[in-house]
């Protein structure tokens, strides 16, 4: 939660590094744990602080911000656990949400134990997959931020309190879903076979015979 005068910064700060995470993650992720810390942090600190009270909120914000940056990029593995657990986890969502039924606590826990555990042994790929669906979040949390009012159903820019939800930028708009998923896979393919290095291709190419 933050104050409505600074919904335009945070905007532009989400659209940026949803760029980096979506296109770029695997190269640059410890960056992008950065980013996603001071992300988190921030969002979790600003929340305990009124609406009225703007300057705790910012304040709270910033140190909460830099506290959950500096966590995640210290505990690096820790950053690759949590990206494997929450595609686990959002696998889970997916596939019941198919079948229109809501996941058991239970389900989403084991899925979330075996994509963190699966990123200790995929890491390379689950690293490139997460930071790619992560990244399109972010990007449509920021570009739909800027947007506004130009959307229906959307509070203009600087209007009250913005409060983003972090896994629905836009409630009640049913294009948002399917966008994430195509700028999602985009973006792993864009980092499979380019942004992500050799190492980050699916096939390497063959060593030349001497």
């Amino acid at each position: 939660m933050l104050p409505a005068s600074y919904q335009l910064p945070a905007a532009v700060l989400l659209l940026l590094g949803g760029i980096v995470a979506c296109f770029f993650g695997y190269r640059f992720f410890r960056i992008v744990l950065a980013i996603c810390g001071f992300i988190i942090g921030a969002l979790a600190a600003s929340s305990v602080f009124g609406p009225s009270d703007t300057l705790g909120m910012v304040g709270a914000a910033l140190v909460g911000g830099l506290m959950g940056a500096l966590v995640l990029v210290g505990a690096y593995f820790v950053g690759v656990a949590l990206v494997g657990a929450a595609l686990g986890s959002l696998a889970a969502h997916v596939l019941f949400a198919a079948s229109g039924t809501d996941p058991h606590f239970i389900v989403i826990l084991f899925s979330a134990v075996i994509g963190a555990v699966a990123s200790m042994y995929l890491q390379r790929y689950v690293l490139i997959f997460g930071t790619g669906f992560g990244g399109a979040l972010m990007l449509l949390h920021g570009g739909l931020a800027l947007a506004g009012a130009r959307l229906p159903g959307m509070p203009p820019v600087g209007s009250g309190v913005w409060l983003p939800y972090p896994l629905d930028p836009a409630p009640g708009q049913p294009w948002v879903p399917v966008a994430w998923i195509l700028l999602g896979l985009i973006g792993a393919g864009v980092q499979l076979g380019w942004t992500g290095g050799e190492k980050g291709r699916v096939r390497r190419r063959k060593r030349e015979s001497g």
